[in-house]
C-alpha cells in the first residue's frame, strides 16, 4: 500500500473523532455555553446534516481541482473551523463551525475515497478503502474515549484544540505523500458525473451503505444504557464492552478489506446475516451478560466487515466519472448514522425498552440484505443495445 493511503486514513481518523466525540462532552458544553443539554445535542445533528449535504455539493464544486489541492483545502477549512469553535464564547458561532467543519470533512471523505482507488490497482481497491475508511473505526475505538477524557480533564475546548492539531499533522502528511496535478485522463465534466448517478444498481448500493451501518448503530447508540439497565452490568464494565465492540469493528473491517475485492456480494450477505443473528441474540438474551458481551463483539465484527464491500459495489457501478458517486457514499453513511438513533429512540419512547433497539437493528440488517439481493439482480440485468450504443 502506498504511504498516502495510510495518511488519508489518519486524516479521516482526526476528522472522525470530531464527529463522534461530542457525545461525551454535551453536559460540560451546555453548562459553559449557557444552553440546555438537548440544545447542545443539536451540535451533533448539525454535523450530521453538514456531512450529508456537504459531500455531493463539494465534490462538484472541486471537480476540476487537482485532488491534493482539494484535500488540502478541506483540511485547512476543518482546522480553522475547530480553532474558531475552541475560541468562541457563544453557541451560535459554534453551531456554524460544526456545519462548516462537517461539510469540509464530507468533502475530504469523498475526494479521499476516489483518490485512494486511483492510487492502487483495481484488485486491491477494497483493501485500500478499508484502510482509509478504517480511520472512522479507529476514531470510535480510540479517538472518542480520548476526546471525552480530554474534555472531562481539561475542558471541552481542549478536545477541539486536539482535533485541530491532529488535522494539521494530516495536512502536512497529505501535502508530502499525495501526488500533485490531475489524474491521467479526460478533464472531469459535470454532465458525466451526473450521468454516472443514473445506474439503479448504484442506488441499491447506496441503500446497502446506509442500512448496513445503521443496523449496528441502532443498537450501539443505546448500548451503554442497555448494558447498565437491562443486562445489569456494573457501570465500570460498560466502557470495556464498548471497547470490545470497537475491537470487533477493527477486526471486521480488516477481514472485510481482504475479501471484498474478490467476493463483495458474499461478504455483504455473510456480514449482514451475522448482524441479524447477533442483534436478535442481544434482543432475546439482553438480561444475560455472558451472552450479550460476546454478541456485542460479533455485531461489530460482522457489521464493519461489510463496509469495504459496500464501497466496492458502488465503484463497480460507475465509470471514470466517479467523484460525485464517491462523495454520495459519505452522504449515505451519514443518513444511516442519523436514521439509526432516531428509530431506536422511537422504539424506546414507545415503551419497548432498550432491548427493542436490537430488534430495530435486526430489521435494518434484513432490509440491507434485500438491497444486496436487489443490487445483484440489477447488476446481472443485460444492458439494452441502445444504452450500450
Amino acid at each position: 500500500m502506498p504511504l498516502a493511503i495510510y495518511v488519508l486514513g489518519f486524516a479521516i481518523f482526526a476528522q472522525g473523532t470530531s464527529e463522534f466525540m461530542l457525545a461525551g462532552l454535551l453536559p460540560a458544553m451546555a453548562g459553559d455555553l449557557g444552553v440546555s443539554v438537548p440544545t447542545a445535542g443539536l451540535l451533533i445533528s448539525a454535523y450530521a446534516f453538514g456531512m450529508v449535504v456537504g459531500a455531493p455539493v463539494l465534490a462538484l464544486a472541486t471537480l476540476r481541482l487537482p485532488r491534493r489541492t482539494a484535500l488540502l483545502a478541506f483540511l485547512a477549512v476543518f482546522v480553522i473551523a475547530h480553532v474558531i469553535g475552541a475560541l468562541t464564547p457563544g453557541y451560535a458561532v459554534l453551531f456554524a463551525t460544526r456545519l462548516v467543519g462537517a461539510a469540509a470533512c464530507a468533502g475530504f471523505f469523498g475526494v479521499a475515497s476516489v483518490a485512494a482507488i486511483d492510487l492502487v490497482p483495481a484488485s486491491v481497491r477494497g483493501r485500500a478503502l478499508a484502510i482509509v475508511i478504517g480511520g472512522i473505526t479507529v476514531a470510535t475505538v480510540l479517538g472518542v474515549p480520548a476526546g471525552t477524557f480530554l474534555g472531562q480533564s481539561l475542558g471541552w475546548r481542549a478536545a477541539f484544540w486536539t482535533v485541530a492539531a491532529l488535522t494539521a499533522v494530516a495536512f502536512v502528511g497529505v501535502a508530502l505523500s499525495l501526488p500533485g496535478g490531475r489524474p491521467a485522463g479526460a478533464v472531469p465534466r459535470l454532465r458525466d458525473e451526473l450521468r454516472s448517478m443514473a445506474s439503479p444498481a448504484l442506488w441499491a448500493a447506496y441503500g446497502t451503505q446506509a442500512l448496513s451501518f445503521s443496523s449496528m448503530m441502532a443498537t450501539f447508540s443505546y448500548l451503554g444504557a442497555l448494558l447498565a439497565d437491562t443486562t445489569g452490568l456494573p457501570e465500570g464494565w460498560v466502557p470495556g464492552v464498548l471497547a470490545l465492540f470497537g475491537a470487533g469493528s477493527v477486526l471486521g473491517i480488516t477481514i472485510g478489506g481482504r475479501v471484498a475485492d474478490a467476493h463483495p456480494g458474499r461478504t455483504l450477505a455473510i456480514g449482514m446475516s451475522g448482524v441479524v443473528v447477533a442483534s436478535v441474540g442481544i434482543a432475546l438474551l439482553a438480561e444475560n451478560p455472558y451472552a450479550v458481551v460476546p454478541l456485542v463483539f460479533l455485531m461489530g465484527a460482522f457489521g464493519m466487515a461489510t463496509n469495504p464491500a459496500t464501497n466496492v459495489r458502488v465503484y463497480a457501478n460507475v465509470g471514470a466519472a466517479r467523484a460525485l458517486a464517491g462523495a454520495t457514499v459519505t452522504s449515505a453513511f451519514n443518513v444511516g448514522n442519523t436514521l439509526a438513533p432516531w428509530l431506536g429512540g422511537l422504539a424506546i419512547g414507545a415503551g419497548f425498552g432498550y432491548r427493542s433497539t436490537a430488534w430495530v437493528g435486526a430489521a435494518m440488517a434484513v432490509a440491507a440484505l434485500g438491497t444486496v439481493a436487489l443490487g445483484s439482480a440489477l447488476e446481472r440485468r443485460p444492458v439494452p443495445v441502445l444504452a450500450r450504443a
